[in-house]
């Protein structure tokens, strides 16, 4: 009796360490950022950086290009398909984009977003486009969450430290390094948790 009661134990003990050690590898996988990808207004290439060796494949410098490519065509064509309207939600439309805001200002309508995610079984692409039609593509774990936060911060550290570089040309390539440093700092500590 005393046997089976130690073995029971053991056993248990035995399946908490690996409930534990599935649990930890887990919550590394849910915390992992893969790599990051800035694409300009024409559709080139102007960042890359890998974070997580082996989360992706390694792709050449003339792979991240034609990506960055492809991405911008896709993304134009996705922001272009929009459904049809039935004729009473294209009323509704109408009434609504001729309310004033505060102050008699007339309202716009939402333009038309393009791909936004894009989820795989092995990563997810998630993109971030800004005003000036700069994209920040991201890569991460499927179940990587807060990735729209994520990304607003990297945008965040784009604008302070290569917007606000004098000597930074735009629609070129990024070559500042504390715009480096701190998108270093920032994923390590995305990736670490």
């Amino acid at each position: 009796m005393v046997i089976e009661k130690k073995l029971v134990v053991e056993q248990s003990s035995a399946e908490a360490t690996m409930e534990h050690q599935s649990w930890v590898d887990l919550t590394l996988e849910a915390m992992t950022v893969f790599a990051l990808i800035v694409i300009n207004k024409a559709g080139g290439l102007i960042y890359n950086r890998t974070f997580h060796e082996g989360g992706l494949n390694q792709l050449s410098t003339n792979d991240y290009l034609v990506l960055a490519g492809t991405f911008h065509g896709v993304h134009a064509i996705t922001a272009r398909l929009n459904p049809l309207m039935s004729r009473q939600d294209a009323a509704a439309a109408a009434t609504a984009a001729s309310v004033t805001a505060a102050g008699g200002i007339p309202t716009r309508p939402e333009p038309p977003t393009g791909l936004e995610v894009m989820e795989t079984e092995n990563f997810r692409l998630q993109c971030f486009n800004t005003m000036t039609g700069t994209k920040f593509l991201l890569f991460t774990d499927t179940t990587q969450t807060n990735i729209d936060v994520t990304l607003r911060r990297i945008y965040d550290l784009y604008s302070d430290y290569v917007m606000k570089n004098p000597f930074y040309q735009l629609e070129m390539p990024i070559r500042c390094e504390m715009f480096e440093r701190k998108l270093l700092s920032y994923i390590r500590e995305i990736n670490n948790r």
